[in-house]
């Protein structure tokens, strides 16, 4: 069976190094990562990966864009997507409950429990 692969896009480069470490090590993910919105539709669209782990506070196309991006978009509107957002709390959660994610990640995550919290969003 091959790994499945998770796509992250943070515009972060050490939260980036961090996620792919945690969910390569502990969760048996293969890591893709992109460092913006466009970047990351566009890996989503070529690597087709099973899931994507979203920043939501991003310079240009923030992450609540670039999920709607991808799900106007037939090739990626499948793809289950996770935000990660330091605004996990309060009035966000209206606008995050909104969207068809699988699930909100909030930071600061703990690194030792992140390859479990996106297994348990996933089963869902």
């Amino acid at each position: 069976m091959t790994a499945k692969q998770i796509l992250v896009i943070d515009d972060e480069d050490d939260i980036r190094k961090l996620i792919q470490t945690c969910l390569e090590i502990m969760g048996g993910w293969q890591v893709l990562t992109a460092k913006s919105g466009n970047e990351g539709l566009l890996l989503a669209q070529t690597a087709q990966p099973d899931a994507i782990l979203l920043d939501v506070m991003m310079p240009d196309l923030d992450g609540t864009s670039t999920f709607q991006l991808l799900q106007v978009n037939t090739k990626t509107k499948h793809i289950p997507v996770i935000l990660l957002t330091a605004r996990g709390r309060g009035k966000d959660q209206h606008l995050f409950a909104r969207l068809d994610v699988k699930g909100v990640i909030s930071k600061p995550f703990n690194p030792k429990k992140l390859a479990a919290q996106v297994a348990a969003a996933l089963n869902q």
